[in-house]
C-alpha cells in the first residue's frame, strides 16, 4: 500500500515546501485536488521540488476541459515527472459543469468513457505520428500539425484514474482505466458489495484482470490523543459525512445501508441549516464509514480495513487528532499504514 500525501486548499505558492515535507516524511505520492485552485499548476512545483514523488489529480474535472487541453497538460507532467504522474478525471454534477464551467452537460458516465479514448487518440498521435482521427457522440477530433504536436516522450503510457460512486463509473473503470479514485464517502461494505464487483464486471467485458486497476482511497479517520480530541474528531467527520450525504449523487451509499437520513440532510441544506446537519449522522454511520482509533493504533486499523483493497490511500483532512501528530508522528504513521518499520 502507498501512502498519499493530498494538498490542502491554500496557495499554491505553498506547493514547493510541501511536496519537500511530503518526501521527507515518507509520502509516496503527492496529489492535488480541483477545489479553490487550478489542480495541474501544483504539480509543476512539486516535481521539481520532489522528483521522487508521484504526482496526480484526485481529481481534475474533465468536461471542464477540452480532450485535447488536457491531453497537453497531462502529456507535459508525464514528462516532466518522468513518468510518475497519475490523471484522475472526475465527472462534478451537473450545476458545477453549467453554472460554474459554464459547459456541457449530458450522459456524463458515456461521455467520460469517450473522454478517455479522445485522449489516447490524441497520445497515440504525438508518440507514434499516426493520423488523429476520432469521431464520437461527443467528441471529434481530427486536426494535428506538425507545428502543434510535442512529438514523443519517455513515459507516454500515461496512467487513467477516475473518480466516481455507482456501478457505471466502477465498470468504466475496470474496462478502461489504470485506477479508480474511490470517494472517501465510502464504506468497506459499499466497496465489496457494489464497487469491486462493479470493476470486476467492467474489467471481464473487455478482457482484462480486475488486478489492473489500482483503487486509491481517501479515508476518513477519527483519532485523538484523549476522549475530547477523539470527540472533536468524530464531529468534524460527521459534518462532513452529513455534507456528503445531502447530495443526491452520493445517495447509493446510503441506500446500501439503509440509512434514511439523506432526505432530512438533502432538506436541511437547501435551507441553510449546515451547522446543524452533523447532530443527524448517527454512531453507526461514522464508525462505518471512518477509521476510529487512537494514533498509536491508527496505521493497524487502516490497514485491518484495507490492506487487501487499497493500492494508495491518503487520509481526508486535518481532523483533530492528525493536527496533532508531529513530524515524527506523521512519519511512524505513514511507515507503519505502508507496512514497514521504517522508510
Amino acid at each position: 500500500m502507498k501512502v498519499d500525501y493530498i494538498m490542502p486548499p491554500g496557495p499554491i505558492a505553498g506547493a514547493p515546501a510541501q511536496a519537500e515535507r511530503a518526501a521527507a516524511l515518507g509520502f509516496d505520492g503527492f496529489f492535488t485536488a480541483e477545489t479553490g485552485h487550478e489542480p495541474f499548476l501544483p504539480l509543476v512545483a512539486a516535481a521539481q521540488a520532489a522528483p521522487q514523488l508521484e504526482l496526480g489529480t484526485a481529481i481534475a474535472v474533465a468536461f471542464a476541459r477540452s480532450p485535447m487541453v488536457t491531453a497537453y497538460t497531462a502529456w507535459d507532467l508525464a514528462d516532466l515527472s518522468q513518468g510518475k504522474f497519475v490523471l484522475g478525471l472526475g465527472t462534478q454534477v451537473k450545476a458545477h459543469i453549467t453554472r460554474r464551467f459554464s459547459a456541457e452537460w449530458g450522459s456524463p458516465g458515456p461521455r467520460l468513457r469517450e473522454y478517455i479514448l479522445v485522449l489516447r487518440a490524441i497520445w497515440s498521435t504525438w508518440q507514434h505520428g499516426e493520423p488523429l482521427r476520432f469521431e464520437g457522440d461527443f467528441y471529434s477530433v481530427s486536426l494535428m500539425t506538425p507545428f502543434f504536436n510535442p512529438g514523443p516522450i519517455a513515459h507516454p503510457d500515461i496512467p487513467v484514474a477516475i473518480a466516481g460512486v455507482g456501478p457505471y463509473l466502477s465498470r468504466l473503470a475496470g474496462e478502461l482505466c489504470q485506477g479508480f479514485h474511490v470517494h472517501p464517502f465510502h464504506t468497506v461494505s459499499y466497496l465489496d458489495g457494489v464497487t469491486l464487483p462493479a470493476i470486476a464486471k467492467g474489467a471481464a467485458s473487455a478482457g482484462r484482470s480486475p488486478q489492473e486497476v489500482d483503487l486509491i482511497g481517501s479515508v476518513f479517520v477519527v483519532t485523538g490523543r484523549d476522549d475530547g480530541e477523539m470527540a472533536m474528531a468524530a464531529d468534524v467527520v460527521r459534518q462532513q459525512i452529513a455534507f456528503y450525504a445531502s447530495t443526491p449523487s452520493y445517495r447509493p451509499v446510503l441506500e446500501h445501508h439503509g440509512w434514511d437520513f439523506g432526505d432530512e440532510l438533502t432538506a436541511m441544506s437547501k435551507r441553510g441549516r449546515w451547522a446543524e446537519m452533523g447532530g443527524v449522522v448517527p454512531d453507526e454511520a461514522v464508525e462505518e464509514v471512518a477509521v476510529v482509533a487512537p494514533p498509536e493504533e491508527l496505521a493497524a486499523a487502516v490497514r485491518a480495513r484495507y490492506g487487501d483493497r487499497m493500492r494508495r490511500l491518503s487520509f481526508y483532512g486535518l481532523v483533530p487528532g492528525l493536527t496533532t501528530l508531529g513530524d515524527d508522528g506523521w512519519r511512524r504513521l505513514v511507515a507503519e499504514t505502508r507496512g514497514q518499520a521504517d522508510r
